[in-house]
C-alpha cells in the first residue's frame, strides 16, 4: 500500500477518513447510548442512583481528563499507534462492559472505554489534518463534524432499538465488530505520522492536566445535584483551579511543553477558543433542555423524542457530506462563516423557546440549529487546528475536544440551574423535579399550572443559551477578523 503523500494529500485519504469517522462514531454513540438503558440497569443489576451516575460519568470523566494527554502522546509516539491502541482499549472495555455482572465491573469497564475514547477522538482529527492537503481541510473537517452530530442523534435511537430486541449488554457488544473492522482498516490503510522533532514526554504536565480537567468536569457534573456550595463541589472545584494553575505555570517553564501557551498569543486561536466554549455552552445546555421539553411539555416518549430531534443531525450531515458548508465557508471566509452559523443557531434556540407548546416551532428551530452547526462548527475547528503547527495536530485535536467537553458540561449545569431556579420561583412548593411536582399536584388544574411553570423555565434557559451562542459568534468573528487583518498587514509589509 502506498503511504506517500503528494501535494493533493494521501491517495486513499477519503477511504481513510471513512475508517476513522467510523471509529469516532462508535465513541460518540457511547456518550449517549447508555442513557436509554438506565431503567433497565436499575432493575436488572439492582443499581443505586449513585451507581448509575458513575456508569455514565466514569466514561466522560476519564475521556475529558485525558484528551490533552492523548493528543500529546499521538504527536510524540505516532498517531497510527495511538489510533490502534485506542480501538483496542475501546473494544476490550466494550467486551468487559457487555459481560459485566456487577455495577463495579461495569463502572471500571466504562472508565477503560473512556481511555480508548480519548485516544480515538484526538487521533481521528489529527490524522485527518495529516492526510489531506490544506485546501481540503475544511471539507474533511466538515465531514468529521457531521459524524459528531450523527452520533448525538443516533445514540438514543440505537440504544432503544437494541434494548427492545436484546439484553442490555448488547449496547456494548455492538461495538466489537466495529472496533475489529476499524483495527484491520487502520493497520492496512492509515499511514504513520508524528512530530518529527520528537519532543521529550511531559509526564508531569500530562498528570496535572488529567487531574485538573477531570476535577473540573466532575465539579460541573456534581453541581446541579449536590448544590454549588456543597463541600464536594467546592473541594473538587478548588482542586481543579489549583492543579490547572500549576499546570499552566509548569507548561510555561519547560522547554518541551505538552500545551504550548504561546498558542494563546495567536488571535485566531484565542478567537476560536472563545467561540468554541460559548457555542458548546449554549448548545450543550440547550439540547439537554430540549429532550426535557419534548418529553415533559410536549408529551412524547423517549424514542419518539429522539426521532423528533433527528432533523438537526440530518441537516448537519446533509450540508457537510455534500460539501455545501465547505463551499459557503470558502466564499464567506472563516470569521463570517462562524458569525453566520452562530446567529442561525441562536435564532433556532429562540424559535424553540418562544413556541414551546408546539412541534412546528421546534422543528424550525432544529433545522436552523442544524444549518448553523454545519457552517460554524467545522469553521471553528479549522480555525483552531490551522492556528497550531501541523506537527502538533494531536494537541490541537485534544484542545478542540477538551473545549467541547468543558462547554457542554458547563452548559448543562448552568442552564439546568437557570431552569430549576425559574421553576422554583414560579412553583415555590414544587418538588425537586417536574415528575415529583406532578405526583404531588392537586387535580388537573394544578398539574397544568406546574407544566406551564416548567415550560416557562425551559423558555428562559433556552433564551440564555441563545444569548451565549450569539455572544460567542460575535467574539469569535471579531477576534478572527482582527487576526486576518494583522496577517495581511504583515504580508503586505
Amino acid at each position: 500500500m502506498p503511504t506517500s503523500q503528494g501535494p493533493q494529500g494521501h491517495p486513499q485519504r477519503w477511504l481513510i477518513l471513512g475508517v476513522i469517522c467510523l471509529a469516532q462514531l462508535t465513541v460518540l454513540l457511547d456518550n449517549t447510548i447508555l442513557n436509554v438503558a438506565i431503567p433497565t440497569l436499575t432493575r436488572e443489576m439492582d443499581a443505586a442512583t449513585s451507581d448509575i451516575q458513575w456508569m455514565i460519568n466514569a466514561y466522560s470523566l476519564v475521556q475529558s481528563g485525558l484528551l490533552l494527554t492523548a493528543g500529546s502522546a499521538a504527536d510524540r509516539y505516532g498517531r497510527k499507534k495511538m489510533l490502534i491502541t485506542g480501538l483496542a482499549l475501546f473494544g476490550t472495555g466494550s467486551l468487559v462492559a457487555g459481560l459485566a455482572d456487577s455495577t463495579g465491573q461495569l463502572i471500571a469497564a466504562r472508565a477503560g472505554m473512556g481511555v480508548g475514547g480519548a485516544l480515538l477522538l484526538t487521533t481521528t482529527l489529527a490524522v485527518a489534518m495529516q492526510i489531506f492537503a490544506p485546501e481540503e481541510h475544511p471539507k474533511a473537517i466538515g465531514i468529521w463534524s457531521a459524524v459528531n452530530a450523527l452520533g448525538f442523534a443516533c445514540g438514543p435511537l440505537i440504544g432503544g432499538f437494541m434494548l427492545n430486541h436484546f439484553w442490555w449488554g448488547a449496547i456494548f457488544l455492538i461495538n466489537l465488530p466495529v472496533a475489529a473492522l476499524g483495527l484491520v482498516a487502520v493497520v492496512v490503510l492509515v499511514p504513520e505520522s508524528k512530530n518529527p522533532q520528537g519532543d521529550r514526554p511531559d509526564l508531569l504536565g500530562a498528570l496535572l492536566s488529567t487531574i485538573g480537567m477531570a476535577s473540573l468536569v466532575y465539579a460541573i457534573i456534581s453541581g446541579p445535584e449536590h448544590g454549588w456550595t456543597s463541600g464536594r463541589v467546592l473541594t473538587t472545584g478548588a482542586v481543579a483551579v489549583v492543579v490547572l494553575a500549576v499546570f499552566g505555570y509548569w507548561e510555561s517553564r519547560i522547554p518541551y511543553p505538552m500545551l504550548d501557551l504561546h498558542f494563546f498569543r495567536d488571535r485566531r486561536f484565542t478567537g476560536a477558543v472563545a467561540g468554541a466554549v460559548l457555542i458548546t455552552f449554549g448548545m450543550g445546555g440547550a439540547l439537554f433542555l430540549l429532550t426535557q421539553h419534548l418529553q415533559f411539555v410536549l408529551g412524547y416518549g423517549a424514542l419518539e423524542a429522539g426521532l423528533r430531534t433527528a432533523p438537526l443531525a440530518l441537516t448537519v450531515v446533509a450540508l457537510n457530506f455534500t460539501g455545501v458548508s465547505a463551499k459557503w465557508t470558502a466564499r464567506l471566509g472563516t470569521p463570517m462563516s462562524i458569525l453566520l452559523g452562530m446567529v442561525l443557531m441562536s435564532a433556532g434556540l429562540v424559535s424553540i423557546a418562544v413556541t414551546s407548546r408546539g412541534y412546528a416551532g421546534t422543528l424550525l428551530g432544529l433545522v436552523l440549529i442544524g444549518v448553523g452547526c454545519a457552517v460554524a462548527n467545522p469553521a471553528m475547528a479549522h480555525a483552531i487546528m490551522s492556528a497550531i503547527p501541523r506537527e502538533k495536530a494531536g494537541v490541537g485535536a485534544g484542545i478542540n475536544g477538551t473545549l467541547a467537553e468543558f462547554g457542554n458540561g458547563l452548559g448543562v449545569a448552568v442552564l439546568g440551574a437557570v431552569l430549576n431556579s425559574r421553576f422554583a420561583a414560579l412553583i415555590p412548593v414544587a418538588a425537586s423535579s417536574l415528575p415529583a411536582a406532578l405526583a404531588s399536584a392537586d387535580g388537573e388544574a394544578d398539574k397544568e399550572r406546574i407544566v406551564d411553570a416548567f415550560a416557562s423555565g425551559l423558555e428562559t434557559s433556552q433564551l440564555v443559551g441563545a444569548l451565549a451562542v450569539l455572544l460567542g459568534g460575535l467574539v469569535a468573528a471579531a477576534l478572527l477578523r482582527r487576526a486576518e487583518r494583522a496577517d495581511s498587514e504583515v504580508v503586505s509589509a
